[in-house]
């Protein structure tokens, strides 16, 4: 495989068809760095292991894993950027016929050991759609960041709510409101009547119109993400150091079931990497190494853990 000075796949730098993409690709890796170097200096212990990828369709990535640390018990923080014929499953999705197709992103999920410091994802991308003659036909910006707790501490989904809020709101009074309903409904799990976690931001399909630009999209989009340490890290600090309890560690076995059946039953992301012929332990990294799955489980009325079963239920505005 050859290299370029930056030590990322030769393939993985291509096609250059837009100052757009260019920017976004640039600040995905970049990203990258600033949020893995963090996260190594918060655990204390583990390292990232890096692996870069090829894609024999077009493109590549650089997936950083995280594991058996004294922090994280698991996480990802993938880059990728991939290219060429869009399959014909996308193409009848999206109504298009002989299209090709440019898209990055960077995703991210940290699993803590300790079931009260909360499990959080996020991803931020960009997409662009060409015509047989190259031509860009389509792009859209999407992304998202959003907190999933095994124990409900108030203080922190307010702060990680504000944050998101703080981002938004530097771009469109409307943004917070807007992408945090949206973000409800889409990390739900229709099949429990309940939400994966607490929310945060959704957004999707981020396109160019007369009030908002590509460049203003972009503004917005690496605004959140630049947003991310401020918003999960403090609350990592503050709860890392408290004690558990082996029932309170099965609890959170139980609960990261229910985001395993979320990625693998609705999430859009692992069917579109799937569907791409993405790299399947990139797309699947974002799954826990220790689950569980107990029968007709139900928790104790008036428990800690039915509080956060009621919240998860009912959505609260946090801020």
């Amino acid at each position: 495989m050859e290299y370029d000075d930056d030590s990322r796949p030769a393939r993985f730098e291509k096609p250059a068809r837009s100052s757009t993409k260019d920017k976004f690709f640039n600040y995905i890796h970049q990203l990258q760095d600033t949020i893995t170097s963090k996260l190594e200096e918060v655990d204390g212990k583990a390292k990232f292991q890096e692996d870069l990828w090829d894609r024999p369709e077009g493109g590549g990535g650089r997936t950083r894993v995280i594991e058996n640390g004294n922090v994280f018990e698991k996480g990802g923080v993938n880059i990728s950027g991939v290219h060429g014929k869009l399959p014909d499953s996308m193409q009848k999705y999206f109504g298009v016929e002989d299209a090709d197709f440019f898209a990055c992103g960077l995703s991210l999920v940290l699993h803590p050991t300790n079931p009260m410091v909360p499990t959080v994802h996020a991803n931020w991308r960009y997409f662009e759609m060409y015509d047989k003659d190259g031509n860009i036909v389509d792009q859209w910006f999407g992304g998202g960041q959003d907190l999933t707790p095994y124990y409900l501490f108030e203080d922190d989904a307010k702060h990680f709510h504000q944050t998101c809020k703080t981002a938004c709101d530097k771009h469109n009074p409307e943004f917070y409101a807007k992408y945090k309903a949206r973000c409800d409904e889409y990390f739900y799990n229709a099949h429990r009547n309940e939400g994966r976690g607490l929310g945060g931001l959704f957004f999707d399909y981020c396109k160019a119109t007369n009030e908002m630009s590509m460049q203003n999209w972009y503004d917005f989009v690496t605004e959140v993400g630049d947003s991310f340490l401020e918003a999960y890290v403090p609350i990592v600090e503050k709860r890392k150091a408290l004690d558990y309890t082996k029932p309170q560690r099965d609890w959170q076995e139980i609960r990261r079931g229910r985001y395993v059946e979320f990625n693998l039953v609705h999430d859009k992301g692992t069917l579109f990497g799937l569907k791409t012929n993405g790299r399947i332990e990139s797309i699947l990294m974002s799954l826990p190494p220790h689950v569980q799955w107990v029968y007709d489980h139900q928790p104790e009325a008036g428990s800690e853990e039915e509080k956060l079963i009621k919240v998860l239920q009912n959505p609260v505005n946090w801020v």
